[in-house]
């Protein structure tokens, strides 16, 4: 078949398909809004329908594959598409969800004419591929096909064709799906099994974010019945982040998943209670200027996250869980004795792994049911008596032990062991915070865990627990966060490359891996990069150098771009003249939808947007605390830039003074910005992290 014939059969089926899906749409009638019951499951089935339905008319699907099963005659032409679709009449599968297990061939087949099978509910399916197709469809016409395999005929040289031309496409302000595109790697990790801590060391651009995405989805697909989006959350590491992979879900046909960050969800789960120090910037306080290895080592954060400073506070919740059986009997009047053995019989016959302030409640009221069993058995009817025992039942009642989390944790601050593990006068600087329910972020896991452990978590245990950039986090935030699943099903993704918050993250995945038997553990790798051209990728790897931390440089798609521009300017004021006139040629040249420009430190990003105000060309700046990425034109330090991407970026100020030995993940997070195109401005010394200008 050539390829315009092709083109024409495929054409004219995506007008069938579209046809028969907006027949049903039209077809799914008024909303019901009554008080019924059944009517009202119904309804919710019919509303479901009509999602699966709207989205698939934006793209009936994206590809094609032809099997053909052993022991039948021939093939059969599967169409795979971001929802399913079946014809209403026959009730045939006009399109096969992507999430469905005969779709995992689609993902997994990469060529060859040897046997291929899949897992579906009935057992392994074996047979042959005839034919895979990639298709793009925009607005209901076809506008590419795309065969990367053709059984008899293949032919290496178009296998990612499809790939790099959807590679090669401007972005917008919106992460976007990668369901159609999805690559054999990815589809594994995606698929893996719920019941698992599943951890992704990914380089900048693996996809690592639209994979735990898509792995949401096809959870909900996979287990529907068992998990549930509202008990789903995701952690992202800022505001304007979420807001800027916020149109995934929805594309996939997933809504109501908890989308939020650590420090918002944390302050919920203590109610409120406390409120993080505003003066406190803690990126702005260690970005603004170089710091070495030895003060990240010891700081705050990184000992408050610890599984040393959790075994201090586990030891102190163990002593108040310890004092819910007092030192003294109860003992309201002559005669009337409840001996401390007796309470720990009680607390015997309880469930021992409630929490701590639901045991203490159960025992005071066990207390105040033996004072009234007392009272009848021993026929008293004295008001005042009965008045002068409650006084003392309260009293009696009192000393145990009911603190809240900030003075729990205000407590063992105060001791010496914690008070030797952290730096000098910070336990001291954090118990005054604590006076004024103030806290900084490193003790939000601390006090969130001892929240969990007096009090419970407050809600549906989640079903699945998605943290992104988790080379930020500490061992103490994933423990938090234990505590409130059954059994560990999460899904946690990072790269230690990128690991700019050595204040507070971790050094090596082992210090959250070894946090789950390992039998409840999965580990992937994903080192091929499909963001930046290869110049942008190994320019990147040059800045990282010989630094590893065990993980393997980024590989690049065979996508090939210009070289990577580096110039020195003779004066500061000649390189904000540079950057201008780059911006200028950028914008003029109509290549570019997004472009960043990449200050060291927020004070840089002032003066670059003030030049650029001037010279009349308007920029956004972003700020720490902003909760939305707009596109366009964009001034942003480039510690705010890490999980973003732009089709342009010139990094403002490449200079050994703002990049010194120890920022090569910083540089290296700023270069891996760029899908198209980088350039480097510098003036005084080039940073040493640059070894080979690309120009001069």
């Amino acid at each position: 078949m050539t390829v315009q014939s092709a083109f024409q059969e495929e054409a004219k089926r995506i007008d069938e398909v579209l046809a028969d899906i907006r027949k049903q749409l039209r077809e799914i009638g008024p909303r019901y809004t009554g008080n019924d019951f059944t009517e009202q499951m119904l309804e919710l089935q019919r509303e479901q329908r009509e999602q699966r339905l709207n989205v698939a008319e934006r793209e009936p699907y994206f590809g094609r594959i032809d099997f053909q099963e052993d022991a039948k005659p021939a093939p059969k032409p599967l169409y795979i598409g971001k929802a399913g679709v079946a014809d209403q009449r026959t009730n045939e599968v006009m399109v096969v969800d992507w999430r469905a297990p005969v779709a995992s061939l689609f993902y997994a087949f990469s060529g060859g004419e040897a046997p291929i099978a899949y897992e579906s509910p009935d057992g392994e399916v074996e047979g042959t591929v005839h034919l895979k197709r990639n298709l793009l469809v925009r607005e209901g016409k076809l506008e590419r096909v795309v065969d990367s395999y053709v059984r008899g005929q293949e032919d290496e040289s178009v296998t990612d064709e499809f790939l790099l031309y959807r590679l090669g496409e401007n972005k917008d302000n919106k992460l976007r799906d990668i369901v159609s595109t999805i690559q054999q790697e990815q589809d594994r990790i995606i698929r893996t099994d719920k019941n698992k801590a599943v951890f992704i060391q990914g380089v900048a651009g693996s996809g690592k974010t639209t994979v735990a995405l898509h792995r949401l989805a096809y959870l909900l697909y996979r287990y529907a019945g068992s998990v549930r989006a509202d008990r789903m959350v995701i952690f992202a590491p800022n505001r304007m982040f979420l807001d800027y992979i916020s149109g995934v879900l929805p594309e996939l046909g997933v809504g109501d998943i908890l989308q939020t960050t650590f420090a918002d969800w944390g302050l919920d789960q203590l109610g409120q209670t406390v409120r993080l120090d505003e003066a406190y910037d803690p990126m702005a306080y260690w970005f603004e200027q170089p710091r070495t290895r030895e003060e990240l080592l010891a700081s705050a954060g990184r000992v408050k996250g610890s599984l040393a400073f959790k075994a201090l506070v586990d030891a102190k919740l163990a002593l108040t869980e310890a004092s819910l059986i007092p030192d003294e009997p109860f003992e309201p009047m002559a005669g009337w004795r409840v001996t401390p053995s007796m309470i720990a019989e009680w607390l015997a016959t309880d469930d021992v792994g409630e929490p701590y302030m639901k045991r203490r409640a159960r025992l005071v009221s066990r207390l105040k049911r033996w004072l009234e069993s007392e009272w009848k058995a021993r026929r008293q009817t004295d008001a005042k008596l009965k008045a002068k025992l409650n006084a003392k039942l309260n009293a009696y009642a009192k000393k145990i032990p009911a603190p809240t989390p900030a003075q729990l944790y205000a407590s063992l601050l105060a001791e010496p062991a914690a008070q030797a593990l952290l730096p000098a006068k910070s336990a001291a600087a954090t118990i005054k915070q604590l006076k004024a329910a103030l806290i900084r972020p490193e003790d939000l896991a601390p006090l969130v865990y001892v929240q969990v452990r007096l009090n419970g978590f407050e809600g549906s245990p989640y079903d699945h627990i998605v943290i992104d950039e988790a080379q930020d986090y500490s061992p103490f935030q994933l423990e938090a966060l234990k505590l409130c699943q059954r059994q560990p099903s999460m899904t946690v993704l990072g790269d230690l490359q990128q690991g700019i918050h050595g204040y507070a993250g971790i050094h090596g995945w082992t210090e959250l891996t070894s946090l789950f038997p390992q039998a409840d553990t999965g580990y992937y790798e994903l080192d091929r990069s499909y963001r930046s051209t290869m110049e942008i990728i190994e320019f990147a790897n040059r800045v990282l150098g010989g630094m590893g931390d065990g993980v393997k440089p980024a590989v690049p798609v065979f996508r090939s771009g210009e070289a990577v521009d580096v110039v020195r300017a003779a004066t500061d004021e000649r390189r904000l003249d540079d950057v201008v006139a780059t911006v200028r040629d950028w914008q003029r040249s109509g290549e570019y939808r997004t472009i960043a420009v990449l200050g060291r430190n927020i004070a840089s990003c002032d003066g670059i947007a003030a030049r650029l105000r001037e010279a009349g060309i308007e920029a956004a700046l972003v700020q720490s605390k902003q909760e939305a990425y707009g596109g366009g034109l964009t001034v942003v330090p480039a510690y705010l830039a890490k999980g973003l991407e732009f089709d342009a970026v010139l990094v403002a100020d490449a200079d050994g003074v703002s990049y010194g030995v120890n920022d090569a993940k910083l540089l290296y997070v700023a270069c891996t910005r760029a899908l198209h195109k980088l350039k480097l401005l510098y003036r005084g010394e080039l940073t040493s992290l640059v070894a080979e200008p690309a120009a001069v």
